[in-house]
């Protein structure tokens, strides 16, 4: 019954900002981190950006200055604000959350992210 759903992927050209969310429901969202990962052609999934439950953050360095991550508990959402996207951050964009209380992890459907002109 818990349920992931990221939205907000779409084509944009170079330069070009896009926000994905991630909306949580079967959970207490306030309870877990969250990730935004990536899955580009051809390439492994990749870490983009963490937000944990006390709102630390990090981001990887080929997104950092550009990507945010962010998260608002009352509305049981995520966030991931992207600014001057290059044609290299074309990718499946997936939601992650995990518990440190239950050691349980669960994983959006993805939406996809493309750059280009």
């Amino acid at each position: 019954q818990v349920q992931l759903v990221e939205s907000g992927g779409e084509l944009v050209q170079p330069g070009g900002s896009l926000r994905l969310s991630c909306v949580v429901s079967g959970v207490t969202f306030s309870f877990f981190d969250m990730g935004w990962y990536r899955q580009a052609p051809g390439k492994e999934r990749e870490l983009v950006a963490t937000i944990a439950r006390n709102g630390g953050t990090n981001v990887v360095e080929s997104v950092e200055g550009r990507f945010t991550i962010s998260r608002d508990n009352a509305k049981n959402t995520g966030y991931l604000q992207m600014n001057s996207l290059k044609p290299e951050d074309t990718a499946v964009y997936y939601c992650r959350i995990n518990s440190h209380v239950t050691m349980r992890e669960y994983w959006g459907q993805g939406t996809q992210v493309t750059v280009s002109s």
